[in-house]
């Protein structure tokens, strides 16, 4: 099997990213973006997706942590992108799904309180819908949450950027959902867990359909 892997440098005058990545991997990672936070959320992804990552990430942290995580999202969209070439012999797998939808997968993960729900298409039409999360998107943060946990630091808008970041230029169709839950860190780690191990499905090759196209259009 031809092996599916890709790397990737972006360069802009906010970030320095260089990526590497093997989709048929064993969930090693190493991440270094300037922010633990977004650090763990980027290995845990790995070890879900059963992808190996590298990623390196030099920002300009002293702004924000909003140019560095959309750009990670940005760069590693690309990596995928690259990584599954024309999708040949990709897995038709989804729970709950029309069986000739090609590249679905659907995954809930529970995290304590919260559950997330998260369904992935590498169909090339880039699209994310993101439901459950509006009253956390934009959230203030106070000086006192920024104390408290790193994950209310992180906000809920910038895992946005980054799912939308990946979602465009990934070229894939991108549900996420929070079906409940409060507590910050829970629903963070919950959408990323399900946004891996959604990919996890949908990233594998089905031995049945080795070489073919899984698309009745012929080109995706």
């Amino acid at each position: 099997m031809k092996a599916r892997q890709s790397k990737i440098k972006r360069h802009t005058l906010e970030t320095q990213i260089s990526i590497r990545l093997n989709l048929d991997g064993r969930g090693r990672a190493q991440v270094n973006t300037g922010i633990p936070f977004f650090d763990h959320m980027l290995t845990l992804f790995a070890k879900h997706a059963t992808v190996d990552l590298e990623l390196k990430c030099d920002g300009d942290l002293a702004v924000d942590a909003h140019h560095t995580v959309e750009d990670c999202g940005i760069a590693l969209g690309q990596a995928f992108a690259t990584a599954l070439g024309d999708k040949r012999g990709i897995r038709r797998y989804g729970h709950g799904f029309h069986p000739k939808n090609p590249f679905t997968g659907e995954a809930y993960v529970p995290m304590d309180e919260c559950l997330a729900r998260c369904v992935v298409d590498f169909s090339g039409r880039p699209h994310l819908v993101w439901r459950g999360l509006n009253q956390f998107s934009q959230k203030n943060v106070s000086e006192r949450e920024k104390k408290q946990d790193a994950s209310s630091a992180f906000r809920f808008g910038l895992a946005r950027e980054f799912f939308q970041g990946f979602t465009n230029e990934a070229r894939c169709n991108l549900h996420l959902e929070l079906l409940y839950g409060d507590e910050p860190h829970h629903i963070v780690e919950a959408l990323f867990k399900a946004f891996a191990r959604a990919v996890d499905t949908a990233r594998q090759q089905d031995p049945r359909i080795a070489g073919e196209l899984p698309s009745t259009k012929g080109k995706l």
